[in-house]
């Protein structure tokens, strides 16, 4: 069972948005996939999600629409917009070299660098 890890500041709206773009998804199925994905680490309790939801669908990056659920009850699913697109595209590719960066670092060895 893996530890649950609190998210770096600008984190949680990145990952709604790789989530979003697969296809729309409500704010529960996102949580739901977040947390499966990886392994329970990533657990995001409904008083962060659903705030970040909003506050990406008032900046134009989500749209969203009220739909039935598979269990009957009605729901907003979200969707990325072009918009939400190219932040999705922008901010993927900036915490992939933070993360290689930091991956650099990490590797140094005690005596200095590698």
């Amino acid at each position: 069972m893996s530890e649950k890890s609190d998210l770096p500041q600008g984190t949680l709206d990145l990952l709604i948005l790789k989530i979003v773009a697969l296809g729309p998804v409500h704010g529960y199925a996102i949580a739901q996939r977040l947390q499966q994905v990886s392994r329970d680490v990533v657990q995001v309790p409904q008083g962060s999600l659903y705030p970040a939801l909003h506050r990406l669908e008032n900046r134009g990056l989500l749209a969203a629409d009220w739909k039935e659920t598979e269990t009957g009850r009605e729901a907003k699913f979200y969707r990325l917009t072009r918009k939400g697109r190219g932040q999705l595209d922008t901010e993927t590719a900036s915490w992939q070299r933070l993360a290689e960066a930091v991956s650099l670092i990490l590797r140094l060895s005690e005596g200095g660098a590698e």
